[in-house]
């Protein structure tokens, strides 16, 4: 059996893929490193190792044993998958209705949203959604709950302060 070497881009080591004949062209050579690799949305370009020429056509053929390296592009007129839109929802936050912009999501929608970058916010609630989120992989679901309460604003004379010190004393205790 033939076979091709190839690697990633971003990868140190060689794989290896075996084939039938003398050579296997470039488009069928996707095919299988995206079944293998399971790729999906994205487009791969091929180059030899060697030379870093790159393989344009899907109809070239590839000797047997020679070296490539792959390199993943996003496929052409897909979006990224890992965005979501937040459009408007009811329950404005405190201070955008006060301002009077009523495009702006409320601190308890955004701590629910995946992409705050693009959320209609003010910088201090998408700062506070950042820090709410970045610290829920750490704390149990009780304490992740009391930090939802402290980035809210608190609750009524329930200082934060005060609410830290709970949650590290329980957590030290259990």
């Amino acid at each position: 059996m033939s076979c091709v070497h190839y690697r990633f881009q971003s990868r140190l080591t060689y794989d290896s893929l075996q084939f039938e004949g003398l050579n296997i062209t470039v488009g069928e050579l996707k095919r299988q490193i995206m079944r293998r690799e399971r790729l999906k949305f994205c487009q791969l370009k091929i180059s030899k190792a060697q030379t870093d020429e790159e393989y344009t056509d899907d109809d070239a053929l590839i000797p047997k044993n020679t070296s490539v390296i792959i390199r993943r592009v996003p496929a052409a007129g897909l979006k990224s998958s890992n965005r979501r839109f937040v459009g408007h929802q009811a329950g404005l936050s405190a201070k955008s209705s006060q301002t009077g912009d009523s495009s702006l999501l409320s601190l308890e929608q955004l701590l629910k949203t995946e992409n705050l970058a693009e959320a209609k916010a003010s910088e201090e609630d998408k700062l506070k959604a950042v820090m709410y989120q970045s610290s829920l992989c750490y704390y149990s679901s009780r304490v992740a709950a009391l930090l939802r309460i402290s980035a809210s604003g608190g609750a009524q004379g329930f200082p934060a302060a005060s609410c830290w010190r709970w949650t590290t004393q329980t957590e030290r205790e259990s």
